[in-house]
């Protein structure tokens, strides 16, 4: 059986979205455990055991939702007609026809890359960056490609500025913060004879106005405004490999479960089910 935390260290150096599921309560019967672990990647694919083929395919389709979101989600997959499982508020609730008559309930957490910070110039500024950066739980690259980036900083206050704003524009970076006066800035941007989209993804001057005076105060006004173009504004990391796609979704014509489409879906005649009990159920139909 697969180590799932061995697995979940591997899945996190790689840099690869996963969600870490696990069984806190199950209620007999059942087939999963309190402590069953499993993990589930972003192309919907599931290692471990969390539950049989029906409470796994509720897992998925909530882990993809996780990962959309980045929020932790505790699910409760119930059989159909109710159960006495304690109550818990804020939980997201699936009735499951095909369960076996237990319950069950799963945390769900998802796992994102570290968003990478670029930093380009050996300066105070530069090193102020890098020490506040690291405490928002960023990955700190002050050497290496600007691919896979979320967002760059150019601090080298004149030195090699120009080749650092090409390098992340090429790449692909979506915020460049450049530390310079609004003056010298303009500058700059000029002589790199901008495309007005590309001027569009350079900030400069570097960070919100709060009156900073000192290395560290204007990092972290830089640092706030890299924040706030991730939370508030979408700001996402250049592409260095195309992103899983999401599996496509079917509904279960027998039981209305979202099934999500795989190598290994249960179907027939172009339907798709959630086990194979709904599936022999839709075929005696006729």
């Amino acid at each position: 059986m697969t180590d799932i935390a061995e697995r979940a260290r591997t899945l996190t150096q790689q840099r690869r979205p996963f969600v870490h599921a696990t069984v806190v309560r199950a209620q007999q019967p059942t087939s999963a455990r309190a402590g069953d672990d499993a993990v589930i990647l972003d192309d919907g694919s599931i290692e471990g055991f969390v539950g049989g083929h029906c409470a796994e395919s509720s897992v998925r389709s909530a882990a993809l939702d996780t990962l959309r979101d980045g929020r932790t989600l505790l699910l409760r997959v119930l059989p159909d007609g109710g159960s006495a499982f304690p109550e818990t508020p804020g939980a997201l609730v699936v009735v499951n026809p095909c369960h076996s008559g237990g319950a069950i309930e799963i945390f769900l957490r998802p796992v994102l890359p570290r968003p990478v910070l670029r930093l380009a110039g050996d300066t105070p500024i530069g090193a102020a960056v890098a020490t506040l950066a690291a405490f928002l739980d960023f990955e700190v690259s002050p050497d290496g490609g600007y691919a896979g980036a979320t967002a760059a900083v150019v601090a080298g206050l004149g030195r090699g500025e120009e080749d650092a704003i090409r390098a992340a524009l090429d790449a692909g970076v979506g915020f460049i913060a450049l530390v310079a006066s609004r003056t010298r800035g303009a500058a700059v941007l000029d002589a790199l004879a901008l495309t007005p989209g590309e001027r569009g993804r350079v900030h400069t001057p570097a960070g919100i106005d709060i009156g900073a005076r000192t290395p560290q105060e204007i990092a972290l006004s830089i640092m706030a405004e890299v924040v706030r173009a991730i939370r508030a504004e979408g700001l996402a990391p250049a592409a260095a490999a195309p992103a899983a796609a999401p599996p496509a979704a079917a509904t279960d014509p027998i039981c209305g479960m979202t099934v999500l489409i795989g190598p290994d879906s249960v179907s027939a005649d172009g339907d798709y089910f959630c086990g194979t009990g709904c599936r022999d159920a839709f075929l005696a139909r006729g």
